[in-house]
């Protein structure tokens, strides 16, 4: 598989319906992926989607409302029954480490492997920070706090630039052997032929290429970070809880509308805008589509286990 790709795995707001869950999604790469959000039955959606407990990597709560948070310590649960040992990174707003603690002490809740923990409270941040919550060779994530009824965070997870694309037909015109030369050549290094000639990588491997990025803003006002998550993503996956006919009752509840999404992924001039936390007042989500393209026209709607290409 080559480059990331979404998967929706619960797209309504408050609480499930009959043809959404609520509050979660998927973002897979090559042999990993991460977890944003993680409502009510979200270990049911990841398995019908395909996904292994075992490759998932990280999981970043936005906030602490239950249709956010409440599928967590189900999924936990599950992922120790299916003998996961591998180290998982959890982040959220702070509160989730005591929760969890007194799951455990109540004997609800058990898990032996090990997971590293980032708990992100207000005082963390100092105006436009943000904070690295995961590390890898390939991929970061980095988190923002947004503007919802509760403290609340945003997250952008991006790919580290990849490498130019190796030129074969170059190479054999330079006589390189195909083989473990290539590998060198792609990492980087300088190779030696068997006739003593030395060829450089940038003789065979094209310039670095921009590494894919996704942004991940639920629940929130329109707000200075959630652009600034979003600024040149090539997915923004933003919440479009009403049309604009409820734009107060959207600030009131900590909100956007569809438009103010789409407001805000053309500010952030992202390449597309994913919407998604369709109040359960809206069994058809299309006028939130029509009214979000109105503004920013790479607008594509959410569905449930619906994949997305970055």
């Amino acid at each position: 598989m080559t480059g990331l790709k979404i998967i929706p795995l619960g797209t309504s707001s408050g609480r499930p319906t009959t043809a959404r869950n609520v509050s979660a999604l998927a973002v897979a790469g090559e042999g990993e992926w991460w977890l944003f959000d993680c409502g009510e039955a979200t270990q049911m959606q990841i398995v019908r989607a395909g996904l292994s407990f075992h490759k998932l990597a990280g999981i970043f709560i936005t906030h602490l409302h239950g249709d956010h948070f409440n599928g967590l310590p189900g999924l936990l649960s599950t992922m120790a029954l299916e003998q996961r040992s591998k180290e998982l990174v959890l982040a959220g707003p702070s509160g989730i480490s005591q929760y969890l603690d007194t799951l455990g002490r109540l004997r609800i809740l058990f898990y032996n492997f090990p997971v590293e923990l980032h708990e992100l409270g207000p005082g963390r941040f100092r105006r436009e920070d943000e904070a690295v919550v995961f590390e890898s060779e390939r991929h970061t994530v980095i988190a923002r706090p947004l503007d919802h009824r509760i403290y609340a965070l945003g997250y952008r997870l991006a790919e580290r630039p990849r490498p130019g694309r190796f030129d074969v037909e170059r190479a054999r015109e330079l006589g390189i052997p195909a083989g473990p030369l290539y590998g060198q050549l792609q990492r980087g290094n300088s190779v030696t032929l068997a006739d003593g000639g030395v060829i450089e990588p940038g003789e065979v491997v094209g310039p670095e290429r921009a590494g894919q990025s996704v942004a991940y803003c639920l629940d929130t006002r329109p707000c200075a970070n959630a652009v600034e998550l979003a600024r040149g993503v090539d997915c923004l996956v933003h919440e479009a809880t009403y049309t604009s006919e409820l734009v107060e009752e959207a600030r009131a509840y900590g909100h956007s509308t569809a438009g103010q999404a789409a407001e805000t992924a053309r500010e952030a001039g992202a390449k597309k805008l994913l919407i998604t936390h369709f109040s359960s007042r809206y069994p058809d989500a299309r006028p939130l589509l029509e009214e979000a393209r109105a503004v920013f026209p790479a607008t594509v709607m959410a569905e449930d286990l619906v994949e997305v290409a970055v």
